[in-house]
């Protein structure tokens, strides 16, 4: 019995054979040109013109440095803070999720992730709905010594609020698979629950505790939107910083000179996270996640249940509550009268979208940014598959060269998204009237999550069935269109909306490249939000939650179309 029909003679079954597998063979030079060219122009290229700005000795002068010390210091100091805030919402929350089964526990687990994917400016336009001068808690509690922007504390909430679900995700995941019986080996000894946590469950989760705080403080070492939209001038950051310098000082040199200070600790950070994350699995007698789960049996685990459960809902759903109420809602935050709040739905600040009140020139009504966004997060899904598929077939299967370039994809993670649009300004300062580097800045950031979402499938797909297509005549187009398309559907979809989502949101680079004819939803918001009035206001809190409402749904659609066993980050 052969595979090959009988009447297709020896000669066509080796060529159409050769020509099935050709990608195989010429993937090396052919599959990583692409990607490759593009990173060199767009990334590594956009770098070395901040290194070569930094060159620049005139930068370097004592107030400079003084600066950029003690912006470097404080960035350290809020990230760290943060990092340590978040670990101590986060373990609990990891345990309750890994240890303990109760109603509605993929609903809150979905809705923890949530915020991680919004956008900066939704979180900060929600916890200003809630928080703020003209918020839910100011107008219900009128206090004026209450103040929540502008300050400290609103960074360190608001990074919990993004960043907690790393935590569960990563301590959780890897707690939920240990093996309990080495805990019940240490109680068996004498040990109490504090003991046997500290002496056997902690050393074995140290290396994912570890990966988990890294990517939080890389997270908030790098956070740009909360700490400009909340925390102010006053507080500012490398990131921050380096915005004022480049856009409304226009000292290019010193922005260069942050630029490079913060890559570097980032590239830093991130390698370190590189090399603790492959040994976050627990390797001692590891148990699939359901048998370590069970009811909460005694009083104090029911209390301990119920109080999280309780807590987290409140935090997580509160702001992103209050943004949609805020939207459609009128306050007085000025009086205490609450007669002057106006329930029920009102539009005006949703139609007010539409209408240009002073007849301005200049005025760029806020649904012309929503098409904006629209138009640039499509270009970016074309842009991120083209150069995303190619990518992620070498990396299916990879060899010696592949194992050398897929750091090197990744590397945009390390450098943010400001500094990205800085390098940008130096390198392509003549094509900044075009409107087409917006979304080449997208790309950048959203490419590493298209590859390796789509990198997962194409390994899946078995050489048997393209071998069997292709033993039956099929051109390797046929084969790719009959074997692989059907399986790599849902991880391109899924791929797709990843890019898209990460562009609708995206502000850093945004906030420095886009024209302001051409703004996108994050930028407009940050307008409105910068400007004073009640219509302002208003306006920025319902694009804000319509940017939100979009963001959910292709935040959801990802994690229906997620692959079993796939990464959670």
């Amino acid at each position: 019995m052969t595979l090959f029909p009988r009447h297709v003679d020896a000669k066509t079954r080796r060529h159409n054979f050769l020509r099935a597998f050709a990608p195989a063979w010429l993937k090396c030079p052919l599959l990583w040109f692409l990607p490759l060219l593009f990173l060199g122009v767009f990334f590594f290229l956009p770098l070395f013109k901040i290194l070569a700005f930094t060159f620049d000795l005139s930068a370097l002068t004592t107030s400079n440095l003084q600066l950029a010390f003690r912006v470097l210091l404080f960035t350290f100091y809020q990230a760290l803070l943060s990092t340590f805030l978040t670990l101590l919402a986060g373990l609990p929350s990891a345990y309750l999720f890994a240890r303990y089964d109760f109603r509605g526990k993929s609903l809150l687990r979905a809705l923890t992730a949530v915020p991680f994917m919004l956008p900066t400016v939704v979180v900060a336009a929600g916890f200003n709905a809630l928080l703020g001068p003209r918020g839910w808690v100011s107008v219900i509690f009128p206090l004026s010594s209450f103040q929540f922007t502008g300050t400290l504390g609103a960074i360190l909430l608001a990074h919990i609020f993004y960043n907690t679900t790393i935590v569960i995700r990563i301590v959780g995941n890897a707690l939920s698979r240990f093996d309990p019986k080495l805990e019940q080996a240490a109680r068996s000894l004498g040990a109490d629950s504090r003991r046997a946590w500290w002496n056997v469950t902690l050393p074995l989760l140290r290396p994912p505790l570890l990966a988990a705080a890294l990517l939080v403080f890389l997270f908030d070492f790098t956070s740009f939107g909360v700490i400009l939209l909340l925390g102010g001038p006053r507080f500012a950051t490398l990131e921050v910083e380096i915005y004022i310098q480049a856009l409304q000082l226009f000292n290019l040199p010193l922005a260069a000179l942050l630029s490079l200070i913060q890559l570097l600790s980032t590239l830093a950070f991130s390698a370190l996270y590189t090399r603790l994350v492959t040994r976050t699995t627990v390797q001692s007698a590891p148990r699939s996640a359901e048998s370590n789960v069970r009811k909460a049996g005694s009083l104090r685990e029911k209390i301990f249940v119920a109080s999280f459960i309780f807590l987290l809902s409140s935090f997580f759903i509160l702001p992103m509550l209050a943004l949609p109420l805020r939207s459609i809602s009128r306050l007085d935050a000025n009086r205490a009268d609450r007669a002057q709040i106006q329930t029920g739905f009102i539009p005006d600040y949703y139609t007010e979208l539409f209408i240009n009140r002073r007849d301005s020139i200049f005025y760029v009504p806020p649904v012309r940014a929503a098409f904006n966004s629209l138009g640039y997060a499509g270009a970016t899904v074309l842009l991120s598959l083209l150069l995303g598929f190619p990518a992620a077939s070498a990396l299916a299967k990879p060899g010696r060269l592949e194992k050398i370039l897929d750091p090197i994809l990744m590397l945009p993670l390390g450098a943010s998204a400001v500094t990205l649009g800085l390098g940008f300004i130096i390198a392509f300062g003549r094509l900044l009237t075009s409107p087409f580097l917006v979304p080449l800045a997208h790309t950048l950031i959203a490419l590493p999550f298209v590859i390796r979402t789509l990198q997962s499938s194409i390994a899946s797909i078995p050489d048997r069935l393209r071998q069997a297509a292709a033993s039956l005549g099929a051109s390797p187009f046929r084969v790719w269109q009959t074997v692989d398309w059907p399986i790599l559907r849902r991880a391109t979809l899924s791929a797709s909306i990843f890019a898209f989502t990460i562009s609708l949101g995206e502000f850093g680079a945004t906030a420095l490249l886009s024209r302001p004819e051409y703004p996108t939803i994050p930028v407009a918001i940050y307008r409105f939000l910068s400007q004073p009035g009640g219509l302002n206001y208003g306006q920025a809190m319902a694009m804000a939650t319509l940017l939100m409402a979009l963001t959910t749904v292709g935040i959801l659609l990802i994690e229906k179309l997620r692959l079993p066993g796939a990464g959670e980050f």
